[in-house]
């Protein structure tokens, strides 16, 4: 029989301690203003609304476009530095572990509803598209598109982030009336997709991971190097399956235990009978032992 799922209580609690640590700044949310202090300065691991009333970091894809769409764009060492280091330890852990956007998707499924799906034709394809809004949306429009002040645009935090429009559009519009009577078109738009990801939420495990979030298209490349990584014992690995059948990311963890679409929720361990897989640090193999991270 197989051992109960571990660690989803307290990856929960890690969770809303994360979300709730990153967005502590209660007075933003009182008079609708936005945390300014020294903190600023670092980022956030997650996903996480720059101008966000509670924020008190800032977010790395926020970070990434200021640098872009600056009047004189130069090389972000900081922030290359800050995904080598974050993305080069724990990958995909931060999409599991410490993105509160990604918390929020997950309590929306469990919402009841008379289907879930677990994948879907056209799913495996769709999931590219992450890697062309970080492309095109986060780097190239903010770094080509100049406006009528000679610097680009943030054009994935105006255009498409959800955590933005939930996390600082919502809470700013309700407090503060000027912002209510100048609502138009954009905060519609906005407004629209984060009503359809939520939606869509309920049936689908974390579609904006999945096919939107330029973040985890960047933590995405990290996976299979990261020094935090599953390990599959073959030893003890029968084959039953029950990994892949439980995967909420619609993936095979025994065959692709590090594949670029895990988020490290860690619910194949608790479903694995045998213990076969394991969430470790990066260690030397021993011979037979383990098999390295595919």
């Amino acid at each position: 029989m197989g051992r109960p799922r571990p660690r989803s209580f307290r990856r929960r609690l890690v969770q809303a301690a994360v979300s709730i640590g990153t967005n502590a700044y209660l007075p933003g949310f009182a008079k609708g203003t936005v945390y300014g202090g020294g903190l600023k300065a670092a980022c956030a691991p997650g996903l996480n609304c720059y101008a966000c009333p509670g924020a008190v970091l800032s977010c790395p894809i926020g970070a990434l476009q200021t640098q872009a769409a600056s009047a004189a764009p130069h090389i972000p060492y900081y922030l290359i530095g800050f995904f080598l280091v974050a993305g080069g330890v724990l990958g995909r852990f931060v999409c599991g572990f410490l993105c509160p956007f990604g918390l929020v998707q997950e309590l929306l499924h469990k919402i009841p509803f008379a289907r879930k799906l677990g994948t879907f034709r056209g799913d495996r394809p769709l999931r590219a598209l992450k890697y062309v809004i970080l492309a095109l949306f986060v780097v190239l429009l903010p770094l080509c598109v100049d406006n009528a002040a000679g610097g680009g645009q943030p054009w994935f935090c105006e255009w498409i982030c959800p955590a933005g429009t939930l996390e600082g559009g919502v809470p700013l519009t309700l407090g503060v009336p000027a912002l209510r009577r100048a609502i138009g078109f954009l905060f519609a738009w906005k407004m629209g997709i984060l009503v359809a990801l939520a939606l869509l939420s309920a049936v689908l495990y974390r579609p904006f991971c999945r096919y939107l979030c330029p973040l985890g298209a960047i933590y995405a490349l990290f996976n299979r190097v990261a020094l935090l990584r599953y390990r599959v014992d073959e030893a003890a690995c029968t084959g039953c399956g029950s990994c892949a059948e439980g995967c909420p990311m619609a993936l095979d963890p025994r065959r692709e235990p590090n594949h670029p679409e895990c988020v490290r929720c860690g619910r194949c361990t608790g479903l694995c009978p045998t213990g076969a897989l394991s969430l470790q640090g990066a260690k030397p193999f021993g011979p037979g032992s383990t098999r390295p991270p595919s």
